[in-house]
């Protein structure tokens, strides 16, 4: 089956909620075949994420997550601003959440966080070469703390205990596959 079969038309889009984090829609679609339905897209600015290699190791956030209601490690990131340029958030970011300035950035990719429901893009970055600054320029409501990991523990430990973050673990493939790249002869 050809892609322009499967490919539904969206008609009319309503707000449903409008929040600081993102904007629920109801957008109305219809299929190929005629079957019609009403379908949540949601609306947020891009994210992203960036993983900085400090002396050999992942710098990592340490951070509550009110959803979930746990303790989460993590690499840094956070919200894209309003027309800014994704690598500049990544290490506007670093910088503010962990002290950390960026010598040289890498986009490693960019990738659908949920296509099923977000219209937005996950951006990750390699951070290298970095200069520790010494400190932390967090938002208001922002309360976590940095540190430093081997990064062969970060990879044996994804998927347990406080790195259950699933775009880290998207962050940390990109990385993987950065790195056996840069390893081939």
């Amino acid at each position: 089956m050809k892609d322009n079969n499967l490919k539904w038309k969206v008609g009319e889009r309503k707000l449903l909620l409008h929040t600081p984090v993102f904007d629920v829609n109801v957008q109305h679609e219809i299929a190929p075949n005629g079957v019609e339905g009403d379908y949540i897209a949601m609306t947020a600015p891009d994210w992203v994420q960036t993983i900085a290699v400090y002396e050999g190791q992942f710098v990592l956030v340490r951070q509550w997550r009110h959803s979930s209601e746990t303790v989460s490690l993590e690499f840094p990131g956070g919200v894209a601003d309003e027309g800014e340029d994704p690598a500049e958030s990544a290490s506007r970011e670093l910088l503010e959440e962990t002290g950390f300035k960026v010598g040289r950035l890498t986009h490693l990719g960019s990738v659908s966080p949920n296509p099923a429901l977000f219209c937005n893009r996950f951006h990750v970055y390699l951070a290298e070469e970095l200069t520790q600054t010494g400190a932390q320029h967090l938002d208001d409501d922002e309360l976590l703390t940095y540190e430093l990991m081997p990064i062969d523990e970060v990879v044996a430990s994804y998927g347990t205990g406080e790195f259950s973050h699933a775009l880290m673990g998207t962050a940390l493939m990109l990385y993987l596959q950065y790195t056996m790249k840069e390893r081939k002869p």
